[in-house]
Formats: structure tokens, sequence, C-alpha cells
């Protein structure tokens, strides 16, 4: 029977955790495991990120190369395959795909990165496909297949 003098905490609610700062006789007392003098050992110690120490940090020992162009326009892209299955699953009926439409089925998966069409699988419908890009497969396979190819802008 539970008395307020035996009341004690749920099984694996707690965690054992070091209590610092609590007298010599806890193990854990007098520099309270900060180690003696340093920088660490201070009240609000803040050190910048990929900081070792003062040791050479890894992001300057190793060396720099290349190029990386910040204008660079990412793609997301998206094949004519995937747009006959599409058709196919009836996910898309009135023969009209925009990046809104392939958006909202849940293949794109951003809606302010713009789409690209590729030409890779084959396409049997016909459909009006409006797109920030295409490729020349994918317009040749869009109009063979008796549909419209439009770029956005």
């Amino acid at each position: 029977m539970k008395h307020i003098g035996n009341l004690s905490v749920a099984k694996g609610s707690t965690k054992k955790r070091k209590r610092i700062g609590r007298g010599a006789g806890s193990g854990h007392g007098g520099t309270s495991t900060r180690g003696h003098k340093g920088h660490g050992s201070r009240s609000g110690v803040k050190s910048k990120v990929g900081f070792e120490g003062g040791q050479m940090p890894l992001a300057r020992r190793v060396p720099k190369f290349g190029f990386t162009n910040p204008f660079r326009q990412e793609y997301q892209s998206v094949n004519v395959a995937t747009i006959q299955r599409l058709v196919d699953e009836s996910k898309i009926t009135d023969g009209i795909v925009t990046p809104g439409i392939l958006y909202a089925l849940g293949i794109l998966r951003k809606k302010t990165v713009p789409c690209k069409i590729l030409g890779n699988g084959e396409l049997t419908t016909r459909v009006m496909v409006t797109a920030d890009k295409f490729s020349a497969s994918a317009i040749a396979k869009i109009e063979t297949a008796g549909g419209t190819a439009t770029t956005n802008g």
C-alpha cells in the first residue's frame, strides 16, 4: 500500500545524471568537471562552429580548389514516363499538366524551384504540358503523341 512516506518515482521515468557542483563528496565538486583555467572553465563560454581548441580547423587545413557558380539554376526534373504513369493511374484526367498539378500530386517536392520535363520513357497520351524548361527529346515525344509543350514566361 502506498503511503506518503514510501512514494517513489515511476521506473524508467528519470535518467541518472551528474549532479555538478554539490560539494567535494559528490565527486563533481570543486571545478565542477570543467578542469582548471582556460576558455572552457569560464562561465558563458561560447566557441565558434568548427573551433578545435586552437588547432588549425579542418575547414582551413583542407586544400581549396574548383569553382561554385553562385548563379546556377537548379531544376526539379520530371520524365515523360512519369506523366504517362499519372495518366494511366487516372490522376491526370483532363490532359493538362502544370507544375502546380505535379506539386499537388507529390511529384515535385518544392513549389518555388522551377520544373524541367525530360524525355526519359514513352508517352502515348495527348497532353498539354506547361513547364519552366523542356529537353529536346521531351518536346519531340509530347508533340509526337499529339500534345503541346508550353514554356512558362
